[in-house]
């Protein structure tokens, strides 16, 4: 993945996908937002997104033209994660999680790559609770994978 920090979009849409069910979690929100702090955003940016885990935002008001192939499949990856974390999945969540994996302009493959990796981290110790989930290691594995899967296709003469 990019050495850039994640950007201000990459916690909306995770607060977004997180309301898909009609409620996000407080562990969920203090995941969120924890993880928007050691990004070191900015203050304004901070609030912003602690507002989005208090009322409910849609989709439609994520830019993802400031996110890398990375950061969508990172963002991806750990909305697939929160919509298993009540033990759960409903339509409402299916469809949510469709529309983000659209938005994104996510093929099927890489998103079931992205959900794939998401649950092996989640495997980790006790990475299945949002204040254990190492969202780090989940972005380390999928830079290094999306690294491994563009040196495989430039191996076969494909372009990226």
């Amino acid at each position: 993945m990019s050495a850039n920090r994640l950007g201000r979009d990459v916690f909306l849409a995770l607060a977004a996908i997180g309301w898909a069910d009609g409620k996000l979690d407080e562990e969920e929100a203090d995941a969120i937002v924890r993880t928007a702090l050691e990004e070191g955003l900015e203050l304004e940016e901070i609030g912003e997104i602690e507002e989005a885990t208090k009322h409910p935002i849609d989709l439609s008001v994520i830019d993802r033209s400031t996110m890398s192939k990375g950061d969508r499949l990172f963002v991806y990856a750990v909305a697939a994660w929160m919509t298993r974390l009540d033990g759960k999945v409903d339509n409402t969540e299916r469809n949510a999680l469709s529309k983000l994996g659209d938005l994104l302009k996510l093929p099927a493959r890489p998103r079931e790559h992205a959900d794939a990796i998401a649950m092996e981290v989640a495997a980790l110790g006790e990475g299945d609770r949002p204040h254990r989930y190492d969202l780090k290691a989940l972005r380390e594995t999928l830079g290094d994978r999306l690294a491994e899967a563009q040196k495989a296709r430039m191996a076969r003469g494909e372009e990226d």
